[in-house]
């Protein structure tokens, strides 16, 4: 089970000291290249070639876009406490339509100090 979702609000803990310490939201996750896109964090520019749309409009040129980062270099944040935190699983039963199954369930454990 993944520790870090898409969705999920995470706090950069390593990297360059202008991009640690941001907090944002999970938008992709990269699983094979165990990267994850955080909205916010880590922006580069992109260069894309110019292009006509079929309207006649000019497209291309600069743009900023969030880069993928290792997923080791984030931590999910608690949503109490708002500060980074370890992820766990608990065991719950959970009824439905009638039938009990039990089932794995992330929690995030209690954040002392910072990471």
């Amino acid at each position: 089970m993944a520790k870090i979702k898409k969705g999920d609000l995470v706090q950069v803990i390593t990297g360059p000291k202008d991009e640690r310490g941001k907090q944002g939201k999970v938008l992709e996750i990269l699983s094979e290249r165990n990267r994850v896109v955080v909205e916010g964090v880590n922006y580069v520019t992109k260069h894309t070639r110019v292009g006509q749309t079929q309207r006649g409009t000019k497209t291309g040129g600069l743009e900023t876009v969030e880069a993928p980062i290792h997923i080791s270099n984030v931590a999910l944040v608690d949503p109490s406490t708002k500060k980074p935190t370890k992820v766990g699983h608990r065991i719950e039963e959970q009824t439905k339509d009638g039938v009990k199954r039990t089932v794995r369930v992330r929690f995030a454990k209690k954040s002392g100090k910072d990471l």
